[in-house]
């Protein structure tokens, strides 16, 4: 007997509800052994689960042992294992590029060519 995997997520505080898990499940934000799981997808020991969450980071987690109900914090490694590898740990460290643009007190709302090239700026880095 297996457990759902929303319940699951949402037990050992991937997810803050359990509402947000089963969204996360039915927009194809997780995999149960490399393919896509509906909410009620049952979990067993020992499946491998990947999280995307933010636009970038993919957590890979060990199903240890099985829970339905919410459990501390200090208990979640009793029942779930995180093997992230660190180059995706890595990105949440990564720094920042930060664009400041100045404009004086009372000049309004930037023109179209000024919008343009703050547009510009901005791909620039982003690229």
């Amino acid at each position: 007997m297996g457990v759902r995997i929303d319940k699951w997520l949402w037990a050992v505080r991937v997810y803050k509800t359990r509402s947000d898990a089963a969204e996360a499940c039915r927009t194809g934000k997780v995999t149960v052994n490399g393919a896509e799981a509906k909410p009620s997808k049952e979990l067993k020991e020992g499946d491998l689960l990947t999280v995307k969450k933010v636009p970038i980071m993919r957590y890979s987690y060990k199903v240890v042992a099985l829970v339905e109900r919410r459990l501390p914090a200090k208990d979640v490694p009793q029942y779930c294992l995180d093997i992230t590898p660190q180059e995706e740990l890595d990105k949440l460290n990564a720094p920042r590029e930060t664009i400041f643009v100045m404009r004086d007190r009372g000049t309004g709302r930037p023109t179209k060519k000024e919008r343009r090239d703050l547009d510009a700026l901005w791909d620039s880095f982003e690229n």
